[in-house]
């Protein structure tokens, strides 16, 4: 598969490994030119490239969203219209702290910056260290740690989670964009910035209304 990934920081270089580890096609991007990433590409393998953010949302059969979520309305929206997107941000501030979402989700404020994508919440659970180590592939889905899934299109979810069944870890769908995606993001999600097994994640859903279940990757 073709994966773009787009920013180049912690989560979305780390992806980039993942992905190319798996045997995937990568285009690694960010906000300055191609060339900047020449050496962390090299470390990626032969099935990587450096391109612009434009050209990797145009490559990706999936893309990445790895960006500061503030700057979201940069993102190449018609290059992403009808594309399978996997939203790794949050709304993080510069000085570490939160946005005010006054009501929303962050990946409801993306899906308006990206009207037409087929928008998946996933890989933002994780810090960028446990996100590289913490994968097993070939381990049993109970001993994995968790990657929730959020969205509101069954087929996306179904191919996110299987990539993420693919890099290691056990796909949880936690439901829509809006009730599953505020599970998953920091300010009060209970999966949130920790490394979950099954049980664990499903512990830490009760009481929440949550109706999460494991994905079939």
């Amino acid at each position: 598969m073709r994966i773009g990934v787009l920013g180049s920081g912690q989560i979305g270089g780390t992806a980039a490994k993942l992905f190319a580890r798996a045997g995937h096609e990568v285009a690694l991007s960010h906000s300055g030119p191609p060339d900047t990433l020449r050496e962390q590409v090299a470390e990626l393998g032969a099935h990587a490239r450096a391109t612009t953010i434009r050209d990797a949302a145009v490559f990706g059969d999936v893309v990445l969203l790895a960006i500061p979520w503030r700057s979201r309305a940069d993102l190449p929206a018609e290059q992403l219209r009808g594309k399978i997107v996997i939203d790794a941000m949050n709304h993080d501030r510069p000085d570490m702290g939160l946005y005010d979402l006054a009501g929303s989700t962050s990946s409801e404020e993306v899906a308006r910056a990206v009207p037409g994508a087929r928008l998946v919440k996933a890989m933002n659970t994780l810090p960028a260290d446990d996100l590289l180590n913490r994968g097993r592939p070939g381990a049993p889905m109970h001993d994995r740690v968790v990657m929730p899934i959020a969205g509101d299109d069954s087929e996306a979810k179904a191919v996110v989670a299987h990539l993420m069944a693919e890099i290691g870890f056990a796909p949880l769908d936690t439901g829509l964009l809006r009730t599953g995606g505020v599970l998953q993001q920091p300010g009060g999600g209970p999966l949130a910035g920790k490394a979950l097994t099954l049980l664990q994640a499903e512990a830490a859903l009760q009481g929440r209304g949550a109706e999460g279940e494991a994905a079939a990757p």
